[in-house]
């Protein structure tokens, strides 16, 4: 498709939908496999189970993803012929080649169409959504399917020695269909995006002993496994989670009560709190979903506004804005008129 250079197009959320494992792995089962309690849990992360993906039966990233858009496209009422473009957000591939997005294409009936994944960790979502946005007011493409999916607890050690990890994160997927629009008035009003390559050693998953931030002392298993310096994690999150909304928020020239519905990542209830307070938000402004699903990283914003989306919270003409941080490090928000 040849891109219109002298037309500016809108761009509109018509679908969304989720993939989800149905394997729950409550805080409960935890304190068998680990020394902690639920109370714990609940008080640090406000997380009271999460997903996980039976990998006996098949499940894994590009399972989920495909249950996700096709769901997704369901709810849009259009096809898999429909779409011009798959983009999925992800950290966790099956594998390191092909893509996701090429094994969803080729389980949903979409091949021939370009796509490609993109990693940003927990930031993927909320990255490629502005880059998809201007896809589509460019004219290069009519309708695109988007999806944040991960399944990191296969990176996960379940013991004591990884409980800061293991009692955060849960496997997921989450869809949505954006199509171009005549009408310039709905898509992406501001966005802001950053990353902080050298805050990267506060959480990664080290490929080798080298990769580790401690590399002389590195036991064989935390080699592939999720490292995390939570209280690093959190002073960063802290911080830059309010910066970001208020860089967003000057960047449109608007305050934070003009704004509908902030999708948030799911890291933290108490980071989620204190954003909300921190801008004086009603509770029904900052939807909070973390203690179904824990941490599900680029699935995290889509799952909320999903369920927004499924009990009638999001309405037409709303503004809303979906704000994530994670690994890389890296932090954003992108700032839409439906």
């Amino acid at each position: 498709m040849t891109p219109n250079q002298s037309r500016q197009y809108g761009v509109e959320i018509i679908g969304s939908g989720n993939g989800l494992p149905s394997r729950r792995l409550t805080n409960a089962d935890l304190v068998k496999m680990m020394d902690t309690s639920e109370e714990w849990i609940i008080q640090r992360t406000g997380i009271e189970e999460r997903r996980l993906c039976d990998w006996d039966s098949g499940e894994k990233t590009s399972v989920l993803a495909a249950q996700a858009l096709q769901t997704a496209i369901d709810d849009a009422g259009i096809t898999p012929a429909d779409i011009d473009l798959i983009v999925v957000a992800t950290m966790t591939p099956d594998m390191p080649t092909p893509t996701v997005s090429c094994l969803v294409a080729s389980k949903i009936g979409c091949d021939g169409v370009p796509a490609f994944d993109f990693n940003a960790a927990c930031s993927g979502f909320v990255f490629s959504i502005s880059t998809v946005h201007e896809l589509l007011k460019g004219g290069m493409f009519k309708t695109v399917a988007l999806i944040g999916a991960d399944c990191l607890t296969q990176y996960i050690d379940y013991s004591t020695a990884g409980r800061t990890a293991s009692i955060l994160f849960g496997d997921a997927a989450s869809a949505i269909i954006l199509r171009r629009t005549d009408d310039t008035s709905k898509g992406l009003i501001a966005h802001a995006m950053h990353t902080d390559g050298a805050g990267s050693s506060i959480l990664l998953i080290p490929g080798s002993r080298s990769d580790h931030p401690d590399p002389e002392n590195c036991e064989d298993r935390e080699v592939k496994r999720v490292y995390m310096n939570g209280p690093m994690v959190f002073k960063f999150a802290v911080k830059k989670f309010p910066e970001v909304i208020q860089e967003t928020l000057d960047l449109a020239g608007l305050e934070a009560d003009d704004v509908d519905h902030y999708i948030c990542h799911q890291a933290n209830a108490r980071i989620l709190e204190a954003a909300r307070k921190r801008f004086g938000l009603h509770e029904d402004k900052l939807r909070i979903n973390i203690n179904k699903y824990g941490n599900t990283v680029a699935a995290s914003c889509p799952l909320v506004f999903n369920e927004l989306c499924k009990d009638g919270s999001i309405k037409p003409g709303q503004r809303v804005m979906f704000i994530a941080f994670g690994a890389g490090l890296t932090w954003g928000a992108s700032l839409w008129q439906l």
